[in-house]
């Protein structure tokens, strides 16, 4: 990004500042990299009690059929994505991703099933293109940016406890439930989701109350406010993908690990198999395997591997593999965690690769995913 691009903010942003963030530029937004408490404590405050994230700059797209029909707009959407829409129930949530005519994945994002429409929220950094794309391709369908609400993450095993000081029937949400709810008489919806491994929840609210509410929250004395530099140490170590980084137009979901997201009416033999871009490609991996697959990488010793460290079969890095696409410490599991692409004949927990960090070749072993044990509310 040049000095002249004009970063923009959240409805968050003076609150930020207010509570001493440092702030850095991510996916043209001025976002709060820390926070006084520093990346490490505020990583295991989350894992121990309850954090709260702005991810406002992430695009919440309303769906909507002309004909009023949810069915007509989960058809719609279902020819730009492989996961079953049609069969997702009122006030539920799925993962899902755009796939392009290669079976590559132009974004990762979450559909909620709202009723009468979808919710769809897409990742910032592909929000401009994640629009077009819907607004093209969704016939019979209105497509709707809700650039005037804000969104927060509050995550950690204090998360409920929380939440319910400002909203008690939250006790009742299982993991990806999606409802209504007045937070300090605030219309807001809530989803029990997020990306740390966590128990917790994404909530949106209009953007001029997003700071009441946010600071209701983090008046309780177990909540404290988080920034990116945690989140993606969060989520690293829960296994999560960060879209450009370990899932992007050059490698498919099945190659990165992710069939788990495709339901069986989407796949072969089921009553709507395909249909969507590059299924010849995906359905044919998930028959067939791929020559590659997404793995967790654990480096040996305390120095992290970052991304784009490549990796190779030998300790003399003759045999080139793959690469490491997301790479950190991890405070949770007291050492380095990472996660990389590898032939799938390297791919199986305990196999031993090297990767090459400033000329030298360190050993790394292929890890199950997640690093820790998620604690969603099932």
């Amino acid at each position: 990004m040049d000095d002249h691009t004009v970063l923009k903010t959240t409805p968050l942003h003076a609150l930020h500042l207010s509570l001493g963030a440092k702030m850095v530029p991510f996916a043209g937004y001025d976002m709060p990299v820390q926070y006084p408490l520093g990346v490490m404590k505020e990583h295991l405050h989350t894992r121990a009690s309850a954090g709260l994230f702005d991810v406002s700059h992430m695009g919440q797209v309303i769906v909507k059929a002309k004909s009023g029909a949810y069915a007509d707009a989960a058809l719609a959407l279902e020819k730009l994505v492989p996961v079953d829409i049609l069969g997702l129930k009122e006030g539920r949530q799925r993962y899902g991703f755009f796939t392009d005519a290669n079976g590559c994945i132009l974004d990762d994002l979450m559909i909620t099933n709202r009723g009468d429409h979808l919710l769809v929220v897409v990742n910032a950094a592909c929000k401009d293109a994640d629009l077009a794309h819907m607004k093209a391709n969704l016939e019979g369908c209105d497509v709707t940016l809700l650039d005037d609400c804000a969104l927060l993450a509050l995550q950690g095993p204090r998360a409920e406890e929380v939440l319910a000081e400002l909203w008690p029937d939250v006790t009742d949400m299982k993991f990806m439930d999606v409802c209504d709810a007045l937070l300090h008489d605030v219309p807001c919806i809530v989803s029990r989701s997020g990306y740390s491994g966590e128990d917790g929840f994404e909530i949106s609210v209009p953007a001029d109350k997003a700071e009441q509410v946010a600071r209701a929250l983090l008046e309780d004395p177990h909540c404290e406010a988080i920034g990116l530099g945690a989140r993606d140490s969060l989520r690293l170590e829960a296994g999560l993908c960060l879209y450009g980084n370990d899932i992007d137009t050059t490698t498919s979901p099945i190659e990165a690990s992710l069939e788990w997201a495709l339901q069986k009416a989407r796949k072969a033999g089921g009553d709507r198999e395909g249909g969507f871009p590059g299924a010849a490609r995906i359905l044919g991996e998930l028959a067939n395997g791929t020559t590659r697959r997404r793995v967790g990488l654990k480096p040996e010793g305390k120095a992290p591997v970052r991304s784009h460290a490549k990796l190779y079969a030998d300790a003399e890095g003759k045999s080139e593999l793959g690469e490491v696409t997301s790479g950190t410490f991890g405070p949770t599991v007291e050492g380095p965690v990472a996660m990389g692409y590898l032939p799938v004949s390297h791919a199986a927990a305990g196999t031993q690769v090297f990767a090459e960090v400033r000329g030298k070749y360190l050993p790394m072993t292929v890890a199950a995913l997640p690093f820790i044990t998620p604690t969603y509310k099932r």
